[in-house]
């Protein structure tokens, strides 16, 4: 296009005038910039003019004339740059954000915490965050192009004509003295264009006190959604931002894309960043960690994109901010870590469970650090510092014993974790003492650290951190439990089953008393059917650990009555009813001992005992 002809200074003021948008309704509602090319040249050309003028040393009679031309002119010019911006403003589309043919990067978080729901339209946006398009791929909407650094991926918001259209009206404004103003229309709109997108992404307008009012199931889900709407935010929404505003207004002015940027900007990432530092700040509770640890993971992940993008002096405060949330997000995780060592300690329940199984504590701790496991990377990082277990050499019996010197090189997030299991085993041997059966307190012990066994060993990554030293010991624990409740219940059946006191002297005698061998049977009736209806009741929950059990038993109950039958049946077959002192064979009590453990109820087990 060849450039157009000079003009005099007053055919400029009379095109200037000719579009006052004050003049008539017509010319306030017609755009020039929506016209003919012609006139959009013609009209930039006068404003050249008028302000050329004013800058030139002859000017004396018509100034107020030339001044009161460039206000109109600079009136139009910003109604035309409102209005350009308006008309080229759309919500970012899903496809803008979303390509099937992108590989899914790996996430920082675990993926037992990631439960993604069903997706309306307009939340698939939220479903590809953090990837980078494939060489030479470009989006369906304006042709728009992709300038991708690491994660960063910035979409073009503006088609290219406009926003050449854009800078040619900044430059006249901003020369005009008309800066504040133009920044102000510039962050005006595009602010509107991102609370668009941040509904569309379910960003809520919430202040740090509605967040903490809110029911942490509610937040759970609410923070799941975060994350993934912030990496939409941090890496497509608010770098493409920035890169419209270096596109309209770079070299204009000192640093003047930076303060239309802040001004866009500014107060939806203090929004965005809101949400987590109110659950930073938030009360302390167990549940809240691992939430908070995929707050602090997302916002690790996404500081260098923060930096990148508010990387100006004027952007300092929101990168403070991120920083500083990040920094609580980790204390708060080990304050939460701490209490929870606590609340293990203190959890009051006396209350025995029935039949001496798992305690819910104790699958609820196991539980608990398994996942804490799958945290391993992000806490070998936050927790540095060991353990608090009070004073060791104090004599207080409220407190378990850790001697840290049998740890010696284990990381403090592993003393953390065994000092957690000691704890709870301290808190077991507590709660079994509520049990009058010493057996059934032995058997107790022994389902719970035999669950604790179990429950590391199923964790690669929570083996690895414990370590298979300990594992051993807590393994001897258990199987000590078991050789106790052996010989609490079964030490004084076996008893029944000795030769002493049954023999006696004389030459008319068997040498064998008959009637203490008669009392000796059903005695050891009586106790081994007590000890078959109660702890058929009894229950241990792995089958593996409950049929090793049954095997230990019969491997020495049955040795033990044959031999006894094999001595003395002829004594007791030899008189009256013999059936009432010689009720069971060897295979019948084998039979028995298979309903040992089993859990069932006392109707249960009467119903067993009468087919």
């Amino acid at each position: 296009m060849e450039p157009p002809e000079s003009i005099t200074l007053d055919a400029a003021e009379k095109i200037i005038l000719r579009w006052d948008s004050t003049a008539s309704e017509e010319t306030r509602d017609r755009m020039i910039f929506e016209g003919d090319r012609r006139e959009v040249d013609q009209y930039l050309q006068a404003v050249d003019e008028i302000q050329r003028s004013m800058s030139a040393a002859t000017i004396s009679d018509g100034d107020c004339k030339v001044n009161s031309a460039i206000q109109i002119a600079m009136a139009r010019l910003e109604d035309e740059f409102r209005s350009i911006l308006i008309s080229n403003t759309s919500p970012l589309e899903t496809d803008s954000l979303i390509d099937p043919s992108f590989s899914t990067q790996g996430s920082s978080m675990s993926e037992h915490s990631v439960e993604f729901e069903e997706y309306s339209e307009d939340e698939r946006m939220l479903r590809q965050v953090g990837e980078s398009p494939k060489a030479g791929e470009s989006s369906s909407r304006n042709s728009a192009s992709y300038r991708s650094t690491n994660s960063i991926r910035e979409l073009d918001l503006i088609p290219a004509e406009a926003i050449y259209d854009l800078r040619c009206i900044a430059e006249r404004m901003i020369s005009a003295g008309y800066l504040r103003e133009c920044v102000q229309v510039y962050g005006s709109v595009r602010k509107s264009a991102v609370d668009s997108s941040f509904r569309r992404l379910g960003i809520e307008k919430l202040s740090i006190g509605d967040i903490q009012r809110l029911d942490w199931d509610v937040l759970e889900v609410k923070i799941r959604r975060w994350i993934r709407a912030a990496k939409v935010c941090v890496r497509i929404l608010f770098a493409s931002e920035k890169k419209l505003c270096e596109q309209i207004f770079e070299g204009l002015d000192t640093a003047i894309d930076d303060a239309c940027f802040i001004e866009t900007v500014k107060g939806p990432a203090i929004q965005l960043f809101n949400f987590a530092e109110a659950i930073s700040i938030s009360r302390r509770t167990p549940e809240k960690l691992f939430k908070m640890l995929d707050l602090h993971d997302a916002l690790m992940n996404l500081l260098p994109d923060i930096d990148a993008v508010f990387e100006s002096k004027l952007a300092e405060s929101v990168r403070i901010q991120a920083a500083e949330i990040l920094s609580r997000l980790a204390e708060a995780a080990r304050g939460i870590l701490s209490e929870f060592e606590n609340a293990v300690l203190s959890e009051p329940s006396k209350v025995a469970v029935p039949g001496g199984t798992i305690h819910p504590l104790t699958r609820y701790v196991m539980n608990y650090i398994n996942l804490i496991s799958d945290y391993k990377q992000t806490l070998l990082e936050l927790i540095v510092s060991k353990p608090s277990t009070g004073s060791r050499y104090s004599g207080d019996q409220t407190m378990p014993d850790m001697d840290f010197a049998e740890f010696e090189g284990r990381t403090p997030l592993a003393l953390h974790l065994i000092w957690i299991i000691v704890i709870l085993q301290f808190n077991m041997e507590g709660k079994s003492k509520c049990y009058r059966d010493l057996s059934l307190a032995h058997l107790f012990i022994m389902n719970n650290l035999h669950y604790i066994v179990q429950k590391a060993k199923g964790s690669e990554e929570l083996r690895e951190i414990i370590g298979d030293d300990y594992l051993k010991r807590l393994t001897w624990k258990y199987q000590q439990a078991a050789t106790n409740y052996q010989r609490t219940t079964w030490v004084r059946v076996l008893y029944c089953l000795r030769d002493e006191g049954l023999h006696v002297s004389g030459s008319f005698s068997s040498g064998v008393s008959k009637s203490a061998l008669r009392d000796r049977f059903k005695t050891f009736n009586a106790m081994f059917e007590e000890v078959h209806r109660t702890q058929a009741t009894w229950h241990v929950p792995d089958s593996q650990l409950r049929e090793e059990l049954r095997i230990s038993i019969t491997e020495k109950l049955l040795p033990a009555y044959r031999s006894f039958l094999g001595r003395f049946r002829n004594h007791i077959e030899s008189g009256r009813h013999p059936e009432n002192y010689i009720k069971y064979s060897a295979d019948e009590l084998e039979t028995a001992v298979l309903d040992f453990f089993e859990g069932y109820t006392a109707s249960q087990h009467l119903r067993r005992r009468s087919q």
